[in-house]
């Protein structure tokens, strides 16, 4: 078994090198990760400049740009003599992705890059404040043993969440729908030191949702949350209620 290891913390992150030590012991392991710290980058790709990718060690590289950068590279002509992987595996990132997060994690977009150019793929990230990699580590390898031999529907990912514990501390595994979070902080306002205004983005707002069932309500109970994500985001539900608010509309 072949898997690309990708993150959007860097490739010097703690995370990606307990992933990528720990998925050795079962696949051949190629790791392309950002050149920094990309969080928040969620899925944009670069389009006005050339990437470049850099050897760091043996079957690993960096790259100057996105997590989702990373992927697409590396699934679109990096290694054109290559076999293509069978599975892309992004983490494990520093801190909880729940919620309303997976729409900004650079972690989940690295996933569903993955996902979209046609390999099963898996997000995995470590619950604030981030100590016990060796947890999560050993949650994903059970993980991507499961899903090399029982396959998930092509428009699927699963956005893996662990708590940090020690490994005797877990309570189990839950399958999860996603919680939901009040309004972001407001933005900070600055002067910096030559005088000009600059803003910081506020932080995440608190959580709203956490009720059973949720991730974040996994979390708390010191279980492995997983949330089968899907990438079609088409409201099918709503189809006809649509067809009718829009009746007598011409163009």
């Amino acid at each position: 078994m072949r898997i690309l290891v990708c993150n959007d913390d860097g490739y010097q992150s703690q995370g990606i090198t307990a992933l990528s030590q720990a998925l050795a012991e079962i696949a051949e392991v190629t790791v392309v990760a950002p050149d920094r710290n990309r969080s928040g980058a969620s899925n944009s790709l670069t389009l006005d400049r050339p990437l470049t990718v850099t050897p760091f060690k043996e079957r690993g590289f960096y790259v100057s740009g996105t997590p989702t950068d990373c992927v697409h590279l590396t699934l679109s002509g990096l290694f054109e003599d290559e076999p293509v992987p069978d599975m892309v595996v992004s983490g494990i990132n520093h801190g909880s992705n729940l919620g309303d997060d997976v729409l900004y994690s650079g972690t989940v977009a690295a996933a569903i890059q993955g996902r979209f150019l046609g390999l099963p793929a898996i997000a995995i990230s470590l619950h604030e404040p981030a100590v016990h990699f060796e947890t999560a580590a050993h949650v994903i390898k059970n993980l991507v043993l499961r899903l090399k031999s029982k396959a998930l529907p092509t428009s699927t990912i699963l956005n893996v969440n662990v708590p940090d514990v020690a490994l005797d501390q877990l309570r189990g595994y839950e399958i999860t729908r996603l919680g939901t979070r009040f309004c972001s902080e407001k933005v900070t306002r600055h002067i910096d030191p030559r005088g000009k205004e600059v803003y910081w983005i506020g932080l995440p707002g608190p959580v709203q949702d956490s009720g059973s069932g949720t991730d974040f309500y996994a979390i708390q109970a010191n279980k492995v949350s997983i949330t089968p994500l899907s990438l079609d985001w088409t409201n099918y539900v709503l189809f006809d209620e649509i067809a009718g608010w829009i009746k007598g509309l011409t163009a």
